[in-house]
């Protein structure tokens, strides 16, 4: 292939990527259908201290029974850490887990201040280093083992953009348990704030991960998702990418999980969060 052709490719995976992505994350329209109560949890905002010396703000949720709890990262949307993603943090913490939602682009800008989803995509998201956030999520860990949490028992999930970070969490964090990757984008055009993507790290996964993900995403193509599976299971991959598995429901969209969104399917989203509590659960011991 010349440069020419692979100038081409690049420049068609940059377009049509972005273009599907912003057609795919649709921003908050209706009421939240699912709301989880903190009766007998423990929950609020609190600060962390970041590798490069400021303050990352976090919502958690953790049972209020003065039990060590195993920690669950939750890594947001493109639309950052609202009522929703503090809600799934809640649902985590009535199975047991302390639930921590980081507030990943405090540094780039506030996402609910923009009117529209490019402006979130190109103002905040695009500016995002990934090592910052492999980082920050780090730090998270460190700030969860002194408040009730099991630094040695972490997992992480996330949705839609955090979708692809806990793929990328799962290839840098060394002693993880498991990941639940929602709807997370899997490849893309290289630069330097986001240098790698799923389907280039396969190699380096060091903590197997449950991918959910709808056959009929207008982000995410279902080539992306067969591409990443087979990766997934060659014979050179290391054994925790082997032990992953991707889901893929056919007639959901992308942000299926997403219950204040239109994008919103109650079976798939049901039938996800059963196997992301079974799957952490299987990978706690």
């Amino acid at each position: 292939m010349d440069d020419r052709a692979i100038l081409t490719r690049r420049d068609f995976l940059l377009h049509a990527g972005a273009s599907g992505f912003a057609l795919a994350v649709q921003p908050v329209v209706a009421q939240q259908v699912i709301t989880t109560p903190a009766t007998g949890l423990k929950v609020g905002d609190a600060s962390v201290r970041a590798a490069d010396g400021k303050t990352l703000p976090v919502y958690f949720a953790r049972p209020d029974n003065g039990e060590r709890s195993a920690v669950v990262l939750v890594v947001q949307e493109i639309f950052g850490v609202h009522e929703h993603i503090r809600d799934v943090c809640r649902r985590f913490a009535r199975a047991g887990y302390l639930a921590i939602a980081p507030e990943l682009y405090f540094r780039q800008g506030d996402p609910s201040s923009l009117a529209s989803v490019q402006d979130i995509l190109e103002r905040i998201v695009s500016r995002v280093p990934d090592a910052q956030v492999m980082s920050d999520l780090d730090a998270c860990v460190a700030w969860a083992d002194g408040q009730g949490g099991d630094a040695k028992r972490v997992h992480v999930t996330g949705f839609c953009w955090g979708g692809r970070v806990t793929w990328l969490y799962a290839a840098h964090r060394a002693g993880l348990r498991s990941g639940v990757a929602w709807y997370g984008r899997l490849d893309g055009v290289p630069n330097d704030v986001t240098p790698e993507h799923p389907l280039d790290i396969v190699a380096s996964i060091k903590a197997p991960v449950l991918g959910l993900y709808g056959g009929k995403d207008q982000g995410i193509p279902v080539s992306d998702v067969d591409a990443m599976r087979a990766a997934l299971a060659q014979g050179t991959a290391p054994a925790a990418a082997r032990a992953s598995e991707i889901v893929l429901y056919p007639d959901a969209p992308h942000a299926f999980h997403a219950d204040y969104r239109p994008s919103y399917r109650a079976a798939e989203a049901q039938d996800g969060w059963k196997r992301c509590l079974d799957w952490m659960q299987r990978h706690d011991g």
